[in-house]
């Protein structure tokens, strides 16, 4: 009797794997896919974007620019289902295909799949090109990216001497000036004064015709203040950089207004910091035209700023990315844009405070101070840093009289960006 049951086990066991086998056969996703109706809700099944990252879309595909976006969608309900694709908000395809050349850089795309009963979903995510040895390449070494109409801008890369003109908007531009430098290459070109305020791709030419990418840039003929406004010494002298300052007739901070300026161009205004406590302080200002002058902060451009005042005095500030991984000669492999004269003056003791913000996207966050020949301050080491911080070093008379012997000071490391340098 055990016998026959177990062999009866035996035989419904078998009959349950041929009906789950013949299920999976006969029901496969495609035909799920394709008996979907138009009212059903659509979906992209394939490929699948990664989840943003810090609130940051994260990088979708990376490739060299010598192939293309190559890519097939599958969608449901698939014969009810259109697909539109975007490039920086630019429609460059229909359909659930792609074959495209790009040039070097970091793109925005986005799909939209969209169903005969007006319903759609979205997928977004970047694409970065990357350049081939050889092409000439640029970096973003601070806010050099945001233009003004009819000013000069600049970009800094390498192999920048084959450039022979920029084309931004559809506009090339020769009249360029290139200046190498120990920082690497600098390339200066006049922004068409014609071109409208907004964000535009932009490439560079060589003297044979070819195109090579050079990633975006903000043209904006307000006046913007990028850099300086959110540190000052009180009753000294405070410079701010950015964009069309030369439109800028005062600057106020809490209910003290300052309309002469020590100078004042479209790149700069210098003006005495009023007198005030320590402690944070609003700063506004306002334009020839009657407009709000605008500050980019942390948060986006806004109307006005906080300005720290304290007794720390500014070294240098601006917004350099650093990464070792970059090549010899890339102006962001370190930062090293505070000479030896700067550190000849300074008395041991001294405190130099280095703030940072990190990156994202890169894989780990790593910073060291170092003299130029790579060698590490006494009593520093390699340390990990995260977000937004500041690390503090007390200069011995050791220190001082290395970075004198090995040619300056560094800050090295991957991931993170140099903000402020100060001293006190």
């Amino acid at each position: 009797m055990k016998k026959i049951y177990s062999y009866l086990l035996l035989a419904m066991g078998v009959l349950s794997m041929g009906i789950l086998s013949m299920t999976f056969i006969s029901c496969s996703n495609d035909d799920l896919i394709s008996t979907a109706s138009a009212d059903d809700d659509p979906r992209i099944i394939d490929p699948v974007f990664p989840d943003r990252e810090n609130g940051k879309l994260a990088t979708f595909a990376e490739f060299y620019r010598d192939s293309k976006l190559s890519m097939t969608l599958t969608v449901t309900p698939a014969d009810y289902t259109t697909c539109e694709w975007f490039l920086d908000d630019v429609k460059v395809a229909e359909g659930k295909t792609i074959e495209k050349e790009m040039e070097a850089g970091t793109y925005d795309l986005k799909i939209v799949a969209t169903t005969t009963a007006g319903k759609s979903t979205s997928r977004e995510g970047l694409v970065k090109v990357k350049p081939l040895d050889g092409d000439p390449t640029v970096t973003t070494k601070s806010f050099e990216r945001i233009v003004a109409p009819g000013n000069v801008a600049t970009l800094y890369g390498t192999n920048l001497t084959k450039v022979m003109a920029v084309v931004i908007d559809g506009q090339q531009v020769t009249d360029i000036e290139l200046e190498t430098t120990d920082d690497g290459q600098k390339l200066q070109y006049l922004v068409p004064e014609t071109i409208k305020d907004g964000t535009y791709r932009i490439s560079l030419i060589d003297n044979e015709g070819k195109r090579y990418g050079a990633d975006l840039v903000t043209v904006s003929s307000k006046a913007l203040v990028t850099a300086g406004a959110s540190r000052a010494n009180a009753n000294a002298a405070w410079t701010l950089t950015g964009i069309n300052l030369d439109k800028v007739t005062s600057i106020t901070v809490d209910d003290q207004t300052v309309t002469d300026f020590i100078s004042q161009n479209s790149d700069e205004i210098v003006l005495t910091c009023p007198a005030l406590a320590e402690g944070e302080h609003k700063v506004t200002g306002k334009t020839k035209d009657g407009s709000e002058l605008t500050f980019y902060t942390a948060n986006g451009i806004a109307n006005y700023e906080t300005v720290t005042i304290s007794s720390e005095r500014t070294l240098w500030e601006g917004h350099h990315y650093v990464s070792w991984d970059k090549p010899d000669g890339d102006p962001n492999k370190t930062f090293n844009l505070i000479g030896m004269d700067v550190f000849a003056k300074l008395k041991a003791g001294s405190i130099l405070k280095v703030y940072y913000s990190t990156e994202p996207s890169a894989e780990y966050h790593q910073m060291q101070l170092m003299t130029d020949w790579w060698t590490l301050l006494p009593g520093t080491q390699k340390m990990d840093v995260n977000g937004n911080g500041s690390y503090t070093y007390t200069l011995t008379q050791e220190a001082l009289d290395l970075i004198q012997a090995q040619s300056g000071f560094q800050l090295g490391g991957h991931g993170f960006y140099v903000d402020r340098v100060t001293v006190q």
